[in-house]
């Protein structure tokens, strides 16, 4: 078992990792391509590259900085203490030891549906914002495996690795959107030019390989974002059972959120990755053309069982979780 628990969270942590470097190599590549075909030559690819880079890193550093306060004030969160929520406090209390960090500030958002999330830039400046439906309806074992999972996800600095990915995401669309409204404005007028000067054989093969990637970059860099969301909730799910020592109030809370019939009202697109289950359910009108930000309700379960030996989830009860994903 404590073989299998940690090279599950080894194999977990290797495959983000691999994602955001291609993330990274992406964002480079493309970059390089749109400052060629511009430029025509090597050294302004690399100045645009270059120029880009700085975009993108001031950019996170204003999501490093801020986020978490955008974050909570647009979902509504307000700050409890021991009076108001003894038994939560507790909780998280008990999670934040276990993990080795700093009591993280603690939210309540007003609202029937049950989930959780966590923000914040490092463990010393780290929230956890619960609904009032999680509380009511989450027995104890099951609060404290969703609080494993929030503290794992301030321990592993998951919010840091997700601003930072999701800042290079954002920067590879701004960048191919401009070149694509770029090359539809100014291109009859380059291509012109090139033929009156003779032009540049590999300037024209780049134009035509920085418009594809333009094209299929931003898709690419996206579909790559949610896969590192989904190893980080993975990874997260394994570190929760590493913290309570307990597979199966996390395996039950996982159930009993994704069944709920309620709707988050404060959740959207922008926020819904940093929710302990995906807040935008598939029966709602919001999640048409969205793709899934979590992985499976089942294959989360499935994979917590394999940690105890458990065998997999079959029949009925399992067909009712995978039609909710």
């Amino acid at each position: 078992m404590a073989e299998s628990f940690y090279n599950q969270i080894s194999a977990n942590r290797r495959n983000s990792l691999f994602l955001a470097l291609f993330v990274i190599f992406l964002f480079g590549l493309l970059g390089f391509a749109i400052g060629y075909a511009v430029s025509g030559n090597s050294s302004g690819a690399i100045a645009v590259m270059a120029v880009a880079v700085i975009f993108g890193s001031l950019a996170a550093a204003g999501s490093y900085f801020a986020g978490d306060s955008v974050v909570l004030s647009v979902s509504g969160a307000k700050e409890v203490d021991e009076t108001s929520a003894p038994q939560l406090l507790n909780v998280v209390r008990e999670m934040a030891l276990a993990a080795n960090i700093p009591m993280p500030k603690v939210y309540v958002i007003d609202d029937t549906a049950p989930n959780a999330f966590a923000t914040g830039r490092d463990p010393k400046h780290a929230s956890v914002a619960i609904t009032t439906g999680l509380l009511e309806k989450l027995d104890r074992e099951e609060l404290q495996g969703v609080m494993g999972h929030e503290l794992s996800h301030v321990r592993n600095f998951d919010i840091r690795f997700a601003t930072i990915v999701g800042v290079l995401v954002g920067s590879i669309a701004l960048m191919a959107d401009f070149f694509l409204r770029f090359s539809f404005w100014g291109g009859n007028r380059r291509s012109s030019n090139d033929r009156d000067s003779g032009g540049g054989g590999l300037q024209a093969i780049m134009v035509v390989v920085a418009i594809v990637l333009s094209i299929l970059a931003p898709i690419a860099a996206r579909l790559v974002q949610l896969a590192v969301n989904r190893q980080r909730e993975y990874l997260a799910d394994a570190s929760s059972v590493q913290l309570t020592r307990n597979p199966y109030g996390i395996e039950r809370a996982l159930a009993k959120i994704s069944s709920d019939k309620e709707v988050l009202e404060v959740a959207n697109r922008a926020t819904q990755h940093m929710y302990f289950t995906n807040p935008i359910k598939k029966f709602e009108q919001r999640s048409a053309g969205l793709f899934s930000t979590h992985p499976a309700t089942l294959d989360r379960i499935n994979r917590l069982r394999e940690l105890t030996g458990d065998p997999p989830l079959q029949g009925p009860e399992a067909a009712e979780l995978a039609g909710l994903d």
